[in-house]
């Protein structure tokens, strides 16, 4: 249970080890690819024209695929990666070096997500069911929702149905709003940091209920996508504070609104030796 809870408090993604050290990113500014189009967003924007602007690009992003990413931290070598998403509920991250083969094999298909590392013991299939999650134990075990590593990845919305506060002009020239997120363990407040410009999500801050921040996402070298002019970061800064543990995700070239190549297999819970299923969501677990 400790592989697991440690796997998925870094969003699933650092089950590998337990990360510490890792300097703080860099604050980019958006890339040029935005210098020539008109701004999304006038010089003074209101909720719903900050919401329509963010929503209007991400939730068009109906699929992308990263076949060049990497994952990278203190402690540990670059992992050569691929990432794929699809809406609403489909991910899958594998990684692995050149030498040691996979590492990692973390996804979420339409009835549950999993999370297998080779250095996990036991070397196991941890799973979930979706319908079964929110009043799991291993819900209760969790720092952070684990769905939030889609949002973090990229494809966030600002959902107009919650409660929100803003937007607010900051020092730094960006716009942020502030969204309370009620949950069966207690509200959350979510903090978005946008470019005030082009509506680009830059940051991403969640603090549970004492208002003690559990995870940030930051991103940084937003492209276009040349075939549908829709944007998404390249590199995404995860850190979890109280786990003192940081990684970076580098998606390289990606493509979104591709189709995908047997997704059959790639939206299947890999099985096979050593990677016998655990059911998390199992009382008896």
């Amino acid at each position: 249970m400790r592989t697991y809870r440690t796997a998925v408090l870094l969003t699933c993604l650092a089950g590998l080890m337990s990360l510490s050290g890792a300097s703080c990113p860099s604050m980019r500014r958006p890339i040029d690819d935005f210098a020539n189009l008109p701004p999304a967003l006038p010089p003074t924007p209101t909720l719903d024209q900050v919401i329509q602007a963010v929503n209007g690009n991400c939730s068009q992003i109906r699929t992308f695929w990263a076949p060049q990413a990497s994952i990278s931290g203190a402690g540990f070598p670059t992992l050569q990666a691929t990432v794929a998403f699809e809406r609403p509920l489909r991910l899958r991250v594998r990684a692995g070096t050149g030498i040691l083969g996979e590492e990692l094999d973390l996804g979420s298909n339409d009835e549950l997500f999993w999370f297998w590392a080779r250095r996990g013991q036991p070397p196991a299939v941890y799973f979930c069911r979706h319908a079964q999650f929110a009043s799991s134990p291993a819900r209760q075990s969790l720092l952070v929702d684990p769905y939030w590593l889609m949002e973090a990845l990229g494809v966030a919305e600002i959902d107009p149905t919650l409660s929100h506060q803003g937007p607010y002009a900051r020092q730094d020239g960006r716009l942020e709003i502030r969204t309370l997120r009620p949950g069966a363990d207690g509200s959350s407040t979510k903090i978005t940091v946008l470019d005030r410009v082009h509506a680009l999500v830059l940051e991403q801050h969640v603090f549970d209920s004492r208002n003690q921040l559990m995870a940030s996402a930051i991103a940084s070298q937003h492209r276009r996508d040349p075939l549908s002019g829709l944007s998404m970061p390249t590199v995404i800064d995860i850190r979890l504070p109280p786990q003192r543990t940081a990684l970076r995700v580098s998606l390289g070239n990606v493509q979104i609104n591709r189709p995908f190549t047997n997704p059959e297999q790639l939206w299947a819970m890999p099985v096979g030796e050593g990677r016998m299923p655990i059911d998390l969501c199992n009382p008896n677990y």
